[in-house]
């Protein structure tokens, strides 16, 4: 037969409990932090001024005035140009920029499909869906920048509109062209971000 030898158990002493739980609850506090770091940032869009109608969905072009700024320190690394519209009846003011996947950073992409015409936003976009480690050559923005826009939404177009009305633009030039009929070149679009 086995023989158990009995080991007298220490009473715990007095605090040692408590101190117990509170290294318990204190490493569940740094997990818990740590897991909320790790998470990814999305973008983040406040209204200053609601809009009204319609979001843009892909295919459509927005009409914008907007202003880029590093979100750090705030400085404008980009904004939007005057360009020879608007025309009366056929573009509305701002800069024309088309709802495509592909034509800007993600982070502009998903925030300009959250606004609606008449509306001003500020937009924060995180790096990971900025421009990350790799900005544009020569850009005044450095790896892994967080951005931030000020967005003022003029007009909302649909892609057919916009081209149609782009038409209608350049044979109203070409009819006013230079001496010999020679067409003038109709407004290019803004370029992409």
């Amino acid at each position: 037969m086995t023989e158990i030898t009995a080991v007298p158990i220490k009473p715990v002493a007095k605090g040692s409990l408590t101190k117990l739980w509170v290294g318990v609850a204190l490493a569940i506090a740094v997990g818990g932090g740590l897991a909320w770091a790790a998470i990814p940032r999305g973008v983040d869009l406040d209204t200053e001024v609601a809009g009204t109608g319609p979001m843009p969905k892909v295919g459509d072009v927005v009409f914008m005035n907007y202003k880029g700024t590093l979100a750090a320190d705030g400085t404008v690394f980009d904004e939007s140009r005057d360009i020879p519209l608007p025309v009366q009846g056929i573009f509305p003011k701002g800069t024309p920029f088309p709802i495509e996947e592909g034509a800007t950073i993600p982070g502009f992409f998903e925030g300009l499909q959250q606004m609606q015409k008449g509306g001003k936003y500020t937009l924060f976009i995180p790096a990971d869906k900025a421009y990350g480690a790799q900005p544009p050559q020569g850009a005044p923005i450095p790896p892994n920048a967080d951005l931030e826009f000020e967005i003022e939404v003029i007009d909302i177009m649909s892609q057919k509109t916009f081209e149609r009305n782009l038409q209608i633009l350049q044979q109203a030039m070409q009819r006013q062209g230079a001496p010999g009929g020679a067409p003038q070149a109709a407004p290019a679009p803004a370029p992409a971000q």
